[in-house]
């Protein structure tokens, strides 16, 4: 062929190839047309039903309409609000981000009532009234159908569903370079869920999309039929301290150095830190980047969502360590309210789920009271409120921010669901309550896998916990008394008659903090203690932590015994008490346990004493916590009972986490077969600061480097904090 008939080819091709891509371009557009339309009727014909059964929703003049005119009054208005909703309503929604996030969700309705009766008002006919309280219903349930409907209409189209889940992005770039074919990471935390909960979830049917990525066909046996396993499930073990706060700390950021509980007192700094107050988990981030030189996992075109701490993401949404800032224009951890909230149709149907979960609630707590259920914390006050923000709003919104990340194309994205740990903490770690949590988890996994398929480059996703829950009920509510009030009688102070509750510092309520900008703190929280001779007593899970802040530097047995003789005795004797650790002038430090038992930390190895019953890992736990300057002069451990892995909380909680014991220090880690393996042979993994070299070694297979700081103060506070 000559290269005259090679180029009237490659022309001839040219035009064809151009009028193809015109006619799909034409088809797409007859396409979404032909939807908008389908909606408008739909909703036109929505309209006509709620006039004809809600008294207070007319759409005829006082001297009655055809029934044509009636039908074109309909029409009008349902176009009206549909444009309202496309057009002022995100701009609402924008103008309010300085609202606090929960208020803006409580919001929903009136302001998605507001707009129908502005589209009656400005509707063409002049007719068409409502009540406000009668518009408020009347616009959630238009906004519904219309969602509704839209979403049947697109579920063949992919190009629609993609540009739809474009619109629930948490935030943009400012450029648009090319996306790399590389894959990308999305790393999910499921908050709280062990690694025996998740593996029985998926053995009872209650996970499928789990199940089918283990090669599970229906949860139980493999199908037989070819399905092979796209991800392998590894267990690993927590440090002393199984709690978020240092879980997440280590897993971002690679260091849970001086991390001994949630919360301790440092008396260096007269402060107690506390891992969900905002100013503690930002000066716990500037630590770890001090300490290991490194701005975190997420440092390269990473994506924080609902955590504790940054990573060192530019990206960031509902992260509490940047709550504390002062607000800016570049500090706006709420954006990706914003990209969610903008669609009134999602925004009403999490707004109902919010009010559906709070019913749901209150009924099952009726329930297991009428029951006399046991064991058993209260679940009033705010508490529904609390639980229906995390099991919804916070997962919403969570996972809307997620698919807009990945359809972004950024390389690495963390995101924690904190909506099991809440309700295990009042429900129990295997109650019916948090089954239904965990298919929902599922539910959602599932919808980040389809939207997989529609991202521009491939995605990997991993799934991980930062910890488990131990079930049993509290210290409490067995003994009658608070550890605080233990201490108190062991140092032969007043004790009260009545034990005072202890809170619970559960992680939902740091995501309501960050959500309200609101960093309330409890009374037995207060952030600089008033100085005296009397310890300051906290706790955190089945671990307490007792602090005298009246002597500069950690105590030592002896020196407690002086100052105390029936202090150390009384505890370590108690039935509800594990062992305790202490300082040790003799020995440099050493274990307590009942009937006298004094095992100094060299020998634990070959005479665990106390520690033989909390299982392989539990003296190493012990000995590196021993080792972090802000230990506290006596760490309590609650007793376990090996036979079903109860402990004792000293919250209130009758599912737990923070100590040693049972099924709390045994998460786990979900990874894609196509990945290296978390560990070598029969290795397992502990600690999180282990989890955080694995996941960055992934990053690195996948083309994924992290880049270390230059400089000495941690990229946190310079990070391009990018805003919808």
């Amino acid at each position: 062929m000559t290269r005259w008939s090679e180029a009237r080819a490659s022309s001839g091709a040219g035009r064809e190839g151009g009028q193809g891509v015109r006619g799909v371009r034409w088809r797409r557009v007859a396409s979404q047309v032909g939807r908008s339309v389908a909606v408008w009727a739909v909703s036109t014909l929505t309209m006509l039903v709620l006039a004809g059964l809600l008294p207070d929703f007319q759409l005829q003049s006082a001297d009655g309409d055809s029934a044509t005119r009636i039908a074109v009054t309909a029409a009008l208005g349902a176009g009206a609000f549909g444009v309202l909703s496309a057009v002022v309503w995100p701009l609402l929604v924008r103008l309010l981000l300085l609202v606090p996030a929960l208020v803006l969700g409580l919001l929903v309705f009136f302001l998605n009532g507001s707009l129908l009766l502005l589209a009656l008002r400005i509707n063409p006919s002049g007719h068409g009234e409502a009540a406000p309280e009668t518009a408020v219903i009347v616009a959630a349930v238009m906004s519904a159908v219309a969602s509704a409907t839209g979403a049947a209409l697109a579920v063949r189209d992919d190009e629609t569903y993609r540009r739809r889940l474009h619109r629930l992005a948490a935030r943009r770039r400012r450029s648009d370079p090319p996306c790399p074919s590389t894959p990308g990471l999305v790393f999910v935390q499921l908050d709280g869920v062990g690694h025996d909960v998740l593996a029985d979830a998926v053995r009872k049917g209650l996970m499928p999309t789990v199940a089918r990525w283990l090669g599970m066909g229906d949860g139980i046996q493999p199908t037989g039929d070819g399905l092979r396993p796209t991800h392998r499930l590894t267990p690993w073990r927590t440090d002393w301290s199984s709690q978020t706060g240092a879980s997440q700390l280590g897993i971002l950021h690679g260091s849970t150095f001086d991390m001994p509980a949630f919360r301790w007192y440092e008396k260096d700094r007269g402060e107690v830190m506390v891992c969900n107050r905002p100013t503690s988990a930002a000066e716990l981030q500037r630590r770890a980047i001090l300490h290991t030189g490194d701005g975190g996992l997420l440092t390269v075109d990473g994506a924080s969502r609902g955590n504790l701490f940054s990573g060192g993401a530019g990206e960031q949404a509902l992260v509490l360590s940047i709550a504390a800032r002062r607000r800016s224009r570049e500090n706006r951890s709420r954006a990706g309210y914003f990209a969610y909230f903008s669609d009134p149709a999602g925004a009403v149907r999490t707004a109902l789920s919010f009010v559906a979960e709070v019913v749901r609630e209150i009924g099952q707590s009726t329930r297991a009271r009428m029951r006399r259920q046991r064991p058993r914390v209260s679940r009033g006050g705010l508490y529904p409120l609390v639980r229906a923000f995390a099991t919804v709003v916070e997962r919403d919104v969570v996972v809307a921010a997620v698919m807009g990340d990945m359809l972004a194309g950024r390389t690495a994205v963390y995101a924690d669901l904190v909506a099991y740990d809440e309700v295990a903490h009042h429900s129990g770690p295997r109650s019916q309550d948090a089954e239904k949590v965990l298919q929902r988890l599922d539910r959602s996994l599932a919808l980040l896998q389809r939207v997989a398929e529609h991202a521009p480059r491939p995605y990997r996703i991993v799934v991980l916990s930062d910890h488990g829950q131990s079930p049993g009920e509290t210290f409490r509510s067995r003994y009658g008394l608070t550890l605080g009030d233990l201490v108190r009688a062991g140092c032969g102070l007043h004790v009260p008659r009545r034990a005072e509750h202890t809170h619970s510092g559960a992680e939902a309520r740091a995501a309501v903090r960050a959500a309200l900008r609101r960093p309330v703190e409890e009374k037995s929280e207060q952030h600089h203690p008033a100085p005296g001779s009397e310890p300051i007593v906290l706790a955190s899970g089945n671990l307490g932590l007792v602090s005298f802040p009246d002597v500069p530097h950690r105590m030592t047995k002896e020196e407690i015994d002086a100052r105390h003789p029936a202090l150390l005795t009384t505890l370590a004797n108690h039935p509800g008490i594990g062992f305790l650790l202490v300082r040790s002038a003799e020995h440099d430090g050493v274990v307590l346990g009942a009937y006298g038992a004094e095992i100094p930390l060299a020998r634990l190895d070959d005479q665990p004493g106390p520690l033989a019953r909390f299982g392989p890992g539990a003296a190493d736990a012990v000995r590196r916590t021993h080792s972090f300057p802000h230990t506290a002069d006596i760490m309590v451990n609650s007793a376990l009972d090996p036979a079903d892995g109860e402990v004792l909380a000293f919250e209130e909680q009758i599912g737990s986490h923070g100590g040693l014991g049972g099924a709390q220090s045994h998460p786990f880690l979900l990874s894609p077969t196509e990945l290296s393996a978390p560990a070598d042979g029969e290795e397992e993994l502990t600690g999180a600061e282990q989890v955080h070299e694995v996941l960055r070694r992934w990053l690195g297979e996948l083309n994924g480097p992290q880049v270390p700081l230059t400089d000495d103060t941690g990229a946190d506070d310079t990070d391009d904090e990018r805003a919808a």
